[in-house]
Formats: C-alpha cells, sequence, structure tokens
C-alpha cells in the first residue's frame, strides 16, 4: 500500500474543487483522514449522502489536527475563510487555495495565517461549468496543472512542507509548477481569465440577437460556439 501524503486534511467549501481533492486523495490514498466544512448546510447534507469524508458541523472541527487546510471558496471569501480557520490551525499545519488570483488573496491570507502555519498559495488549473459537491469527480486534477506560489519567507521547515503539498497534488495527477504570484497573475488573465470575458461576452451578444433573429444563432451554432456556451457558463 502506497504512503499517504498527509494524515488529515481539511477541506472548507465542497463544491467542484473541494468535492473533486476529496475524492481524489480517497482514491489516491493521499490521505489518511478526510474532513469537510461548508457554510451551506444543504451543502454539507449533500456531501454527507455522498460520503465524501468527514463532514463537520463547524470549521474548527474540519480543522482540528489537520496537516494541510484546503481554502476552496472563491477568491472574495478568502479573507473571512482564512480568517475563520486561523486560531484552529495546528503548528507547522499547511494553509493553502484554490483561487485563481493570487496578488490580493495571497495579502489577506497572510494577516490572517498564524506565524507556525505555513501559507502556501495554489491554483489548480482544471474545472468544469458545473458546481456543487455532486459535480466534482476524482479524474479532474489528472494531466491538469497546478501552479504553488510559495511565499519568501524562508522559515525553517518551508521549504519541506512546499515539497510535501506538491506531492500532494501529484498524487493526485496534477503537474506541479511554482511560479511567482505576479507573473502568474499575468499569465493566467490571458490564459483563463480573458478567455472566459470573451466567451461571455460573445455568448451574451447571441443570445441578444435571439429576440431579432427567432433563435436563428443558436440553432446554426457549431461545435466552436458549443464551447464558448461551456466556458461562458462556468
Amino acid at each position: 500500500m502506497v504512503e499517504p501524503v498527509f494524515q488529515r486534511i481539511a477541506i472548507i467549501g465542497i463544491g467542484l474543487i473541494g468535492s473533486s481533492i476529496a475524492r481524489a486523495a480517497r482514491d489516491t490514498d493521499a490521505a489518511v483522514e478526510i474532513a469537510l466544512f461548508d457554510l451551506d448546510p444543504e451543502v454539507r447534507a449533500k456531501a454527507a449522502e455522498l460520503d465524501l469524508g468527514e463532514v463537520c458541523e463547524q470549521v474548527g472541527q474540519a480543522c482540528n489536527a489537520a496537516d494541510c487546510v484546503f481554502l476552496c471558496v472563491p477568491v472574495g471569501a478568502l479573507e473571512a475563510t482564512s480568517e475563520a480557520v486561523a486560531p484552529y490551525l495546528a503548528a507547522t499545519a499547511i494553509l493553502t487555495d484554490v483561487g485563481s488570483v493570487k496578488g490580493d488573496a495571497i495579502e489577506v491570507m497572510r494577516r490572517n495565517c498564524p506565524d507556525h502555519a505555513y501559507l502556501i498559495p495554489g491554483h489548480p488549473i482544471a474545472g468544469t461549468e458545473q458546481s456543487g459537491p455532486e459535480a466534482g469527480f476524482a479524474s479532474l486534477f489528472e494531466r491538469a496543472w497546478h501552479i504553488l506560489c510559495p511565499l519568501e519567507e524562508g522559515w525553517p521547515g518551508y521549504d519541506a512542507a512546499v515539497d510535501t503539498l506538491s506531492a500532494f497534488w501529484t498524487r493526485l495527477g496534477a503537474q506541479v509548477e511554482t511560479m511567482d504570484p505576479a507573473r502568474h497573475d499575468r499569465v493566467l488573465a490571458i490564459t483563463s481569465h480573458l478567455p472566459h470575458l470573451i466567451a461571455y461576452n460573445i455568448v451574451s451578444t447571441a443570445y441578444d440577437m435571439e429576440s431579432v433573429n427567432e433563435g436563428e444563432v443558436v440553432k446554426y451554432s457549431a461545435g466552436g460556439f458549443r464551447d464558448f456556451t461551456r466556458i461562458a457558463a462556468s
């Protein structure tokens, strides 16, 4: 049996990414214990129904004794979420996220992360237009890039923590790369954020035309346009 990377992980936010991490970690034996928490009680109930792991009623219960805490929430919620988990982070625990923007996100997490824990921001470049715990699947990260943006803190044990987190994502099937946060944001603005913005505007324009073209825009759309609708839907 392969050795686990972590004894216990905590996943805060049980959407597409959070539930996929839980499924992949279980299937690859990357973690022995998987604890999950979400603010929405209906999401917690669904996660329990799907048997994704130990679904906790309180954030502190999930983070208790966790080797790594994954913040799988929207970037705008990172400040409140990192503040909520901070009192429960164990000594040498890793705090990481899955946000697609790193600059401002790192600053809010840095303010809340205690000195005894290791903040290692991250971004899995994977996803679908679906959401919710039922949308996740174990193979989501296979052959996908996962970007880690280590801080230049240099405190004892930090480099080893980065290596451990990298090993976890590698176990899940991802290709791990480290990148400066500012460079990450420049690269992803072109490769991800701008295409999403363009797709949304094209699809929005097409649907606005429906009223004058009697459905012809969508009726005669080909595969390329359908790809735009999938990207826009996300």
